[in-house]
């Protein structure tokens, strides 16, 4: 990272600007080059690691992409907001950014989807408890990323 006076390192820290984003890029390679797709998304840590979940229709190119590869991008950034200057040169830009890699698959155990979807909820609802529809649950494509690398940057 250039700006490592912007980095951010404290694992809490960038626990809580992930939890404050609510949506996540996806990169994914395609024969032509990146297709960089913006998703809501679930996460949770479990010994240590870091996992994002989100959900998708069965079928598309998305899909098509993440079967044919193992690993992807992401990134994510809040807190926007411009900073005014007298010069064109003296405007700034405040935000708080992450970006990192992971391994992804995607998820057919009906048990690990359930869980996903839950993960997937908790993101964004303070309720506890969801009743997910069998035939819902069937039809939902699940992707998975084990979180290889990240980092957090704020200005």
């Amino acid at each position: 990272m250039r700006r490592t006076d912007r980095e951010i390192t404290d694992r809490k820290k960038m626990l809580a600007i992930l939890s404050a984003c609510d949506c996540c890029r996806l990169g994914l390679l395609d024969g032509n080059g990146a297709y960089i797709v913006p998703l809501n998304f679930g996460y949770e840590e479990v010994d240590g690691e870091l996992y994002l979940y989100f959900h998708s229709a069965e079928n598309g190119k998305k899909i098509d992409l993440v079967k044919a590869q193992k690993t992807a991008a992401f990134e994510m950034d809040r807190k926007h907001q411009l900073v005014e200057g007298e010069s064109a040169c003296a405007y700034s830009y405040l935000y708080q950014s992450i970006m990192g890699n992971g391994v992804i698959q995607l998820i057919n155990d009906h048990e690990e989807k359930l869980h996903a979807l839950k993960v997937f909820m908790s993101h964004y609802a303070t309720k506890d408890e969801w009743a997910f529809q069998e035939e819902q649950v069937k039809k939902v494509a699940i992707i998975k990323m084990k979180v290889t690398d990240w980092s957090c940057k704020e200005h």
